[in-house]
């Protein structure tokens, strides 16, 4: 018989132990006047309530329903259902009667709490981020009101959450000083990063207005979204943006991060396949000819073009948060999917715009991966937590205004190669390949601008030169040793002259001296002699040595001609008359020379 009634109460306590940890009981919040803030996850028991349909006397009257949260940190995930919880309180009766509090997680679409001792509802009030901000008990940016709670009186506080997106619940009790303090420390970190982002959108939209940059607007497309995305998850858009603004409070999490996404594509298909292409055209490192095909761009204006409508049709309530929220999660990592082979193909390279790409989307997988687990309980929600993913996106900005920078260096470069090719085509075009000095193109254009210009007072004086005895150098020593000594005359004619003189080539053995601003005929008759005497006598070249002189011609502008090929073809009239007289000699042009033509 007595074992028979030990067991009937083992049996008994079995089941009490049972309906206990059924029912979610646990110990209250003791509140005392040494606690400042206290987290009440701990304390918390939950119903889940699938109709969205029970009353506040329901729930009171069927306590029994309450369990303790599969979690042990504050998130119940993305929860469909209402959920009510249940937090018993004990201010000791020295505590303070008023409280405050907080639920730190301003994406709560709906929050009803009521405060109960005694089984008499001594307060109500509604939160959340549908609750007109002018409404709220507080105007704060999380959820917050100020309680009454009877010191030494045990009570219970309820809340009634519903929302659309994530049940993050960090719920706390706060003294007036202490929450006070941590809000005004968060409305100076989210200052901090906002003004970070205005920052960094402002000078990107000044790029694009300045320099009609396309990959500045995208950047600017990307950060906007990403900034304007934090400020509404941690309730500084309400509070400060659009207050009031109901619609844009339901819809500004969706359509910003389907703005930071179409930024993402349109930035990522820019930099990897435009502003990058002119250094990587005919690269082999990627190996898949990614970028000369338009597959990629294709691809990637494809899911731009998608963001964008759905952002439309959820702006006209055709398609509803969750669903949105689905497709941002799976579109999110597509940009890095696509955009890594390249990006990794320039980090072999050792190029930095593919080593900042894995930088940037390596911090965004790392801080999706910390929001999920946060979302889903796996780790507790504290403030670095809560804040990781705005701390990656801000990294995030940063190395994308790096890639931005070098996106634009690389336009630099290749317009400055395409410059400098410009330059040499036209050098080529108005060089002689042998000497370096100007050839007859460019001669004509600089005698023409001259002449347009001389006076009287400052002549232009045009030489023509012709090398006696370079035949035989060249037959005697080859053509190698008269190149050699064609170069030597031509450096040797270079540093006789002015600085601004032009040292011209027409071909062969022939040279063309224009110089312009002389006050008399004196001055070209003392440069041609100063001519003859620089180049007539011997030239060392290598075991060789050559023998040579001058045989000039010149005429001068405007006493003998205005006309720039009348110029040159008196000089040269005059070269050859020289040539007839003996060589070795400068002659100027004459009415007796042109009287008397060389046959």
């Amino acid at each position: 018989m007595s074992l028979d009634r030990c067991w009937i109460r083992s049996v008994l306590l079995v089941c009490a132990l049972w309906v206990a940890a059924g029912t979610g009981s646990a110990a209250p919040l003791v509140l005392d006047e040494s606690t400042s803030v206290i987290q009440a996850w701990p304390a918390v028991s939950m119903r889940v309530d699938p109709s969205m349909a029970l009353t506040l006397q329901q729930v009171v009257s069927d306590p029994q329903r309450f369990v303790a949260p599969k979690s042990s940190y504050p998130t119940l995930g993305l929860q469909r259902e209402a959920v009510w919880l249940r937090i018993p309180v004990e201010p000791t009766a020295r505590a303070t009667p008023d409280w405050i509090l907080d639920i730190d997680y301003p994406a709560l679409n709906r929050v009803e709490v009521y405060v109960l001792s005694q089984g008499r509802v001594l307060q109500q009030a509604v939160l959340g981020s549908q609750q007109p901000f002018g409404q709220r008990p507080l105007a704060s940016r999380s959820h917050a009101v100020t309680i009454e709670l009877p010191p030494g009186e045990p009570s219970e506080l309820l809340l009634r959450v519903q929302t659309t997106g994530a049940m993050i619940l960090p719920i706390t009790l706060n003294t007036s000083r202490a929450f006070h303090d941590r809000a005004g420390r968060e409305l100076l970190l989210q200052g901090l990063l906002a003004g970070l982002g205005l920052s960094l959108l402002v000078y990107s939209l000044g790029r694009w207005a300045m320099l009609r940059e396309s990959l500045s607007l995208k950047y600017a497309l990307l950060i906007s979204g990403s900034m304007m995305f934090s400020l509404f998850q941690f309730g500084i858009g309400a509070q400060y943006l659009w207050r009031d603004g109901l619609w844009f409070e339901r819809h500004a999490a969706g359509l910003f991060s389907l703005l930071a996404l179409t930024g993402s594509f349109l930035f990522v298909e820019h930099v990897l396949a435009r502003t990058m292409r002119p250094h990587l055209v005919g690269s082999a490192a990627s190996g898949s000819g990614r970028y000369t095909s338009h597959y990629f761009s294709k691809l990637m204006k494809g899911g731009a073009a998608l963001t964008i409508g759905l952002a439309i049709l959820y702006a006209l309530d055709v398609i509803d948060t969750r669903v949105v929220s689905a497709i941002v999660s799976l579109l999110g990592p597509v940009p890095a999917l696509l955009g890594l082979p390249d990006a990794v193909a320039l980090a072999r390279k050792r190029d930095p715009v593919g080593w900042s790409f894995l930088l940037a989307w390596a911090i965004y997988a790392l801080t999706t991966a910390v929001l999920i687990c946060v979302i889903n309980g796996l780790v507790t929600v504290n403030f670095w937590t809560l804040h990781s993913f705005q701390f990656g996106a801000t990294i995030d900005m940063l190395v994308f205004m790096h890639v931005l920078s070098l996106g634009t260096k690389a336009v630099h470069r290749a317009a400055q190669h395409a410059s400098q090719e410009r330059d040499a085509m036209h050098s080529l075009a108005h060089s002689d390949p042998l000497t370096g000095l100007d050839n007859r193109r460019r001669l004509n254009t600089q005698l023409a601008a001259a002449v347009a210009q001389c006076t009287p007072s400052q002549l232009v004086a045009l030489y023509l030169l012709d090398l006696d005895g370079f035949k035989p150098v060249n037959d005697q020593y080859g053509h190698d040793v008269g190149d050699q000594l064609l170069i030597a005359v031509a450096r040797q004619l270079q540093s006789t002259t002015r600085s601004g003189d032009v040292v011209a080539r027409l071909g062969g053995d022939e040279f063309v001296i224009l110089t312009w601003g002389l006050d008399a005929p004196e001055q070209a008759d003392g440069l041609a002699q100063k001519l003859l005497d620089a180049v007539n006598g011997s030239f060392q070249l290598d075991q060789h040595r050559c023998q040579i002189s001058l045989t000039i011609g010149y005429a001068l502008a405007p006493l003998d001609s205005t006309d720039p090929s009348d110029l040159l073809k008196r000089a040269d009239m005059a070269m050859y008359a020289g040539k007839q007289a003996g060589k070795g000699c400068a002659r100027r042009w004459t009415d007796g020379i042109n009287a008397a033509p060389v046959p």
